[in-house]
């Protein structure tokens, strides 16, 4: 019989009349079986949330701080067991995996630090005669229930990016994982709860889309952080209504190689970048700018290093990439590469698929209207394309609906600063790939690929309201 996971509401393990079964993306065989939120669930759990806030907006940051390090010391003790259900629930290969916990680990460290550095300013009024003997003291507060919203992709990692730095503010979450990825984040509500969690301060409940909606409309909801498709959260925003809400989405990452650059260094990235946990990361990279003096010698290099990737169980060591999150998505990449082929693009290798496991692919040649070009592919395959001038490479890179990060390589520092200045996305990587991202640093797009920032202290920016006192000095 199937392990039977419960939701958590108000600090309780519930079972509901729904229930839900997890499957291996890999193989198909059940990992769990999950009960779900119903409409009862729902509300309840918002009320707890609510009712938590009244205690949450009054704790001490020190108290704050003691929950995040508690739960980062438990996220580390529990690594080999928490990879393990990522790469069960999620297909990730185990190694990638474990980088997840870790990355979790820093992301609750983070948190802790930042709770206890929720400072403002004093700001002098006497700019004005009208201001008189007058200071302002700015200092911000926390905004109430998060509504948080994860995919599949990150089932660890992305919901602590939404429940760490909302507990560091003194908000409540109340969080809707995945369907397909719902087991780690019931594991990091064990986490939290034996950390000291508050009662109703994080309320974790597998539940359909509809009543994940329902929620975004709840005048409860103070504001909803979520990261998934463009379609779902350009919806999401049209009927939030006033509340806050920040979007995560989607991203066709780009990478321009100049001809100074390290190309070893810039192929084996490329392959990183392009590849990792079968091109399921928002900011994998796809669209590879090389200039055409070293065109065919990265070409050659990196297809060498494509065909060499081992595909196979996300439980072996060896995998790097694994199966897509289900069924449909090989069928659905490989129609888009064989509309390539049509417009006259080429195949370098790859090109084919067994079940859930799509073959790393590299496309040349491909005209710019081509779906593997125009739109987010999210699946092992790059698309490569020679070009003349850096001027033009850049122009490239912004020929895009997407915004999210993008990489360039080279040893100009005036051709860094001049693409840190004109490129068209939330963040450039200067000798890496767009796949890069530290967990400090500010993360988001423009464009098409959603507004607001995660990494902990912005996010926490995000979720909370600054406020201004006005007085006689």
């Amino acid at each position: 019989m199937a392990e039977q996971n419960k939701i958590l509401i108000n600090n309780t393990w519930r079972q509901t009349d729904i229930r839900m079964p997890v499957c291996s993306p890999y193989d198909g065989t059940a990992v769990a079986d999950v009960y779900r939120a119903g409409e009862a669930q729902i509300g309840e759990a918002l009320k707890a949330a609510v009712k938590a806030f009244a205690v949450t907006r009054n704790r001490a940051s020190h108290e704050r701080a003691v929950l995040l390090s508690n739960t980062a010391d438990l996220l580390q003790k529990r690594n080999d067991e928490l990879a393990r259900s990522i790469a069960l629930e999620a297909g990730k290969p185990i190694t990638a995996a474990r980088a997840e916990v870790q990355r979790a680990v820093t992301t609750f460290s983070l948190a802790a630090e930042e709770a206890t550095r929720m400072g403002g300013e004093v700001l002098p009024l006497d700019i004005t005669p009208a201001a008189g003997n007058r200071i302002a003291i700015t200092r911000r507060f926390p905004i109430g229930p998060v509504l948080a919203i994860t995919p599949f992709n990150f089932p660890l990692n992305l919901v602590a990016h939404k429940i760490a730095p909302a507990l560091a503010a003194g908000n409540t979450v109340v969080h809707k994982p995945s369907s397909a990825t719902p087991l780690t984040a019931l594991k990091l509500g064990e986490a939290l709860l034996e950390a000291g969690l508050p009662e109703g301060a994080v309320n974790i409940l597998p539940c359909s889309a509809g009543l994940a909606e329902k929620m975004v409309t709840d005048e409860r909801i103070r504001m909803v952080s979520f990261t998934g498709s463009p379609d779902v959260g350009w919806k999401l925003k049209h009927i939030c209504g006033r509340k806050k809400i920040s979007l995560e989405l989607g991203g066709n990452a780009a990478v321009v190689v100049e001809p100074d650059a390290d190309i070893n260094l810039a192929v084996a990235r490329s392959v990183f970048g392009g590849y990792v946990y079968a091109g399921q990361v928002c900011i994998g990279l796809q669209r590879i700018y090389v200039h055409e003096n070293i065109y065919s010698e990265f070409e050659k290099k990196f297809i060498e290093q494509v065909e060499a990737i081992k595909t196979g169980d996300p439980l072996s060591e060896e995998t790097f990439v694994g199966p897509l999150i289900q069924p449909g998505e090989a069928e659905r990449i490989h129609e888009w590469v064989e509309e390539a082929r049509q417009l006259g693009g080429e195949v370098l290798c790859g090109g084919t698929y067994s079940g859930n496991i799509y073959l790393p692919t590299v496309l040349a040649r491909v005209p710019d209207h081509a779906r593997c070009v125009r739109c987010e592919i999210f699946g092992p395959v790059t698309v490569l394309f020679p070009y003349t001038s850096f001027d033009k490479a850049l122009a490239e890179v912004n020929n895009s609906d997407y915004g999210l990060q993008a990489g360039i390589f080279t040893r100009d520092i005036e051709k860094i600063f001049t693409a840190f200045k004109r490129l068209e996305v939330g963040g450039v990587m200067v000798n890496e790939v767009p796949t890069f991202r530290v967990d400090n640093f500010p993360y988001g797009g423009i464009k098409h690929s959603g507004f607001g920032r995660e990494g902990v202290k912005y996010a926490l920016e995000e979720m909370t309201d600054i406020k201004v006192m006005v007085m006689h000095n």
